[in-house]
């Protein structure tokens, strides 16, 4: 699966557009995670913990966009963008979506 932040692939021609495909997970911090970035936040620095949730987060996310594009019979995924949003105290969503396509 070919996935670009671009609407089109370089080189390659759509020959069938297969509509909007989505994934998204919502994601709670940790509590050891909330302990080790408040004490970080005293001395400065990366909040690891963080970065390796929301990394995860955007995985999933894309593993079930993809997932989706697949079902419509799509080999590629193009004008892929990220959003996030505040569910509710501690946890957030993260939502990829894009254009399934058939190259050639």
């Amino acid at each position: 699966m070919i996935l670009s932040t671009m609407e089109t692939i370089p080189g390659r021609e759509i020959v069938s557009w297969k509509g909007l495909v989505q994934g998204n997970t919502v994601q709670s911090k940790h509590v050891g995670r909330d302990i080790m970035a408040g004490l970080k936040n005293i001395v400065g620095g990366e909040l690891r913990g963080y970065t390796e949730l929301l990394d995860d987060a955007r995985n999933k996310s894309i593993e079930r966009m993809v997932e989706q594009a697949r079902s419509l019979g799509a080999n590629a995924v193009v004008n892929v963008r990220f959003s996030t949003s505040s569910v509710t105290a501690g946890a957030s969503e993260l939502y990829a979506y894009g254009t399934a396509v058939v190259l050639d």
